[in-house]
């Protein structure tokens, strides 16, 4: 079996200069010197906190078997068992592009305000099983993460899957013309990063970017149950992708959700497609979940994998950590059963999470809610939070924390409405997580349920793990 890269192919692709190291195989690519493989290619990125070269010798060793520095580094430290360039983030970049020129595989491309991540553990799932596939690992979807998973590409991979994440209007356009998508994915268009852009109507014309890089002939996959449909079709056409095609619950949708059946276990789901219908039994449940699996559906169809393999496989499809993963804790009689979103939050996950919720019974006690803010929203923050107040009520959770200063507009109404309803909600609010975790801790019992949701910034994971560290080992 070839080795993912060599030593020479590397000096190739990136113009490096090899010092004190000859040719072999290089199995990996790591920008951490903490998760160094044997025989690994460590890249000394410079990062928002910490400059990788501070590292190399770490890498080195542990295990790996040649580092990628810049010039002006190794001018002041020398060394081996290196490959010298002027930037190693540039270079990357370079390692990306050819690992992409070498792979004749399906490439499938994901962005959108919200589903990422779950989109594209789904086409992971249903790619899978008609062959080897590769597929972005975490969130790694920004301007190192994308060139990073792009430099782990197989060159024998059938496919290929890669998640491209943005803030600002204009990060979509490199990272996609690096990846090269046969097929394209939106997820959604929703209020994120409203920090940074005038309206949702700028947000979409940001993700329409990634249509940009899509390869001659390809496809545009886009979700149609949200308002600003319209405004990707435009860019669609004037970037001249071959081929649209829609899923979702609108009725006029190429794939559309006709039923969606929650059940003990997950979900039944049927699907109207080209005049006939098909049946899915997913281990997911929620509106967001079903049309994840659905688009993950829709782009095996359209890579020549067809539908009968991809749904047999949809059947393991499961939430990934931080986004729903639900977890039952303790003892089987009367678990607590914690429902984890704590990795992001803009007001469509936000919405749809607590929506799910909604449906949740807990196994015995209490039904608790935590929320984080959703961060970079910008002057319409305040206003943001406070709209989720009937989402809140929804859940029927009879104690609400809420975490950050944002979250404060939040608690307003609700505090607000408790005062006129004796039996409205309790409700606690805290500018840390660390601030809560200790009566949250002394709150939840087993037979409760509690959702826990926030945008990574606030921190709620680390809340999530006391939580499972206190509860699972009854």
């Amino acid at each position: 079996m070839r080795p993912l890269w060599t030593v020479a192919e590397v000096v190739k692709a990136t113009g490096g200069r090899p010092e004190g190291i000859s040719d072999g195989p290089l199995g990996s690519v790591s920008i951490d010197s903490r998760e160094i493989a044997p025989e690994a290619l460590f890249v000394a990125i410079k990062g928002d906190t910490h400059d990788g070269h501070q590292f190399v010798g770490k890498a080195l060793e542990a295990g790996a078997s040649a580092a990628l520095v810049s010039e002006a580094w190794f001018a002041a430290n020398g060394g081996e068992q290196l490959i010298v360039v002027p930037d190693p983030m540039v270079a990357l970049e370079h390692l990306a592009v050819a690992a992409r020129l070498r792979n004749r595989g399906q490439i499938i491309a994901v962005t959108g305000s919200a589903g990422k991540t779950t989109t594209k553990e789904a086409l992971r799932t249903v790619l899978e099983a008609a062959g080897p596939t590769h597929a972005s690992i975490k969130s790694f979807n920004n301007h190192w993460g994308v060139p990073l998973m792009l430099a782990r590409l197989p060159r024998d991979a059938q496919f290929g899957v890669f998640e491209i994440g943005m803030n600002h209007a204009g990060e979509i356009t490199p990272l996609v013309k690096l990846v090269r998508p046969h097929i394209a994915v939106i997820t959604t268009v929703a209020a994120a990063h409203l920090e940074f852009f005038d309206s949702v109507a700028g947000i979409a014309a940001a993700k329409a970017e990634i249509f940009l890089g899509i390869e001659p002939g390809g496809t545009a996959v886009l979700n149609g149950d949200h308002d600003w449909l319209h405004i990707l079709f435009a860019h669609a056409r004037a970037a001249k992708v071959g081929r649209i095609v829609t899923y979702g619950y609108d009725g006029d949708a190429d794939w559309q959700i006709t039923k969606n059946t929650p059940s003990a276990s997950g979900t039944q789901v049927e699907v109207r497609h080209e005049g006939r219908t098909l049946k899915l039994s997913l281990g997911v449940k929620g509106d967001h979940m079903v049309a994840n699996a659905v688009a993950a559906l829709a782009v095996a169809q359209l890579s020549g994998e067809g539908t009968e393999l991809p749904i047999k496989a949809l059947r393991g499809f499961g939430a990934p950590e931080g986004r729903g993963l639900t977890l039952r804790l303790g003892p089987e009689k009367a678990p607590l059963l914690l429902v984890d979103e704590s990795y992001n939050a803009n007001v469509a996950s936000m919405t749809a999470a607590m929506d799910l919720y909604a449906t949740v019974t807990p196994p015995s006690g209490a039904k608790v809610l935590v929320l984080g803010d959703m961060l970079e929203l910008g002057p319409q923050g305040p206003t943001l939070h406070a709209g989720l107040a009937g989402a809140v009520r929804r859940t029927g959770a009879s104690r609400i924390y809420l975490v950050g200063n944002a979250m404060k507009a939040l608690a307003d109404v609700l505090l607000a409405e408790a005062e006129a309803d004796r039996d409205a909600p309790r409700v606690i609010h805290a500018a840390l997580a660390e601030e809560i975790a200790e009566p949250l801790l002394a709150d939840l019992a087993y037979g409760d349920a509690v959702m826990v949701k926030g945008s990574k910034g606030v921190r709620l994971a680390s809340l999530v793990g006391q939580i499972r560290e206190r509860f699972e080992s009854a």
